[in-house]
């Protein structure tokens, strides 16, 4: 099969041809039609995982997928061939990617059903970065005894969580403030449920006082600096960051940080479908290549994107 892989360190991702995966047990095998580009395979690119964890070469990158189960592994009883699924691929080690005709995934964590009403370009979409998405919402809700009507400022909202979180924050009755630095990146936000604009290379506290009215109630920190969004805090705010490790990496006072991080169970990848079965949030594709560009689909992710880059397979 083809995948698109870093044979080892340091080495640029290429098309390269393998052996179709055999699923292991508590494993399926998808048939894949469709993954997305993330911040996490540019990271594995780059290097940034060396050590952290394991590397089995080559690596096949690729977090998102959609498409159709074709094999089950021992123990497999949720699941059966010719399921349309979508998720996130979590293994304990690097190499199993989902940018190839084939991945297997298990069916504790990263998988869920794919409802009809959802293509598979949206599935292959949605996973890693609606997940983000939705946890960022649940923290900051929680946190800051829900989101009614308070202003919740999404910095990093033209990129593929942002896009989500701003649907998301709009549904759950949040005032949202989206930053955004182009009139692609404007018009983008604002079409998805942005009450506001503004730009992230300025001063986000002047100008979040000035089209709000007041600082932000929420800020969810998916991009940039973290200071600076703490600057546009009201006092007791709330930050929501899916950057940070541990709250003492900022200089908070009176400020509640919290790190979130995107655990893709089955219970929120199926929050996420019927998010978006019923029309409360959608998929913004930016462009789509064939799994044969992959590597030109990583390079324009890294070049800055309004939604999602789609790695089209079957």
């Amino acid at each position: 099969m083809r995948v698109i892989a870093m044979p080892e360190y340091g080495a640029p991702a290429t098309v390269h041809e393998t052996e179709i995966p055999d699923p292991r047990p508590g494993e399926v095998r998808v048939r894949v039609h469709a993954a997305s580009v993330n911040g996490f395979d540019l990271a594995v690119l780059a290097g940034y995982l060396q050590g952290a964890m394991e590397h089995r070469f080559p690596v096949v990158v690729g977090k998102d997928f959609a498409g159709v189960v074709d094999a089950l592994g021992e123990g497999v009883t949720d699941y059966a061939v010719g399921d349309r699924v979508f998720g996130v691929v979590t293994k304990e080690y690097l190499g199993d990617g989902s940018f190839g005709d084939y991945v297997t995934v298990p069916v504790a964590v990263g998988i869920a059903p794919l409802p009809e009403g959802i293509s598979f370009a949206d599935g292959g979409a949605l996973g890693l970065a609606g997940t983000a998405a939705l946890t960022s919402l649940d923290a900051a809700a929680e946190a800051a005894g829900g989101l009614e009507g308070k202003t919740v400022l999404v910095v990093g909202a033209p990129g593929g969580v942002g896009s989500y979180a701003v649907q998301l924050a709009r549904h759950a009755g949040a005032r949202v403030v989206a930053t955004a630095s182009t009139d692609v990146e404007t018009a983008h936000v604002t079409a998805l449920g942005a009450a506001a604009v503004v730009d992230h290379t300025a001063d986000l506290a002047a100008q979040v006082s000035d089209v709000a009215g007041s600082p932000a109630d929420v800020v969810l920190h998916l991009a940039g600096d973290p200071v600076a969004a703490l600057g546009a805090l009201v006092d007791k705010g709330t930050l929501v960051s899916t950057l940070l490790q541990t709250p003492d990496q900022v200089p908070a006072e009176n400020v509640t940080v919290v790190p979130v991080y995107a655990n893709p169970t089955r219970e929120t990848l199926e929050r996420l479908a019927a998010e978006h079965d019923a029309g409360r949030v959608r998929t913004v594709v930016q462009a789509t290549y064939p799994l044969a560009s992959g590597p030109e689909a990583l390079a324009a992710f890294a070049a800055g994107t309004v939604g999602k880059i789609l790695v089209e397979v079957a």
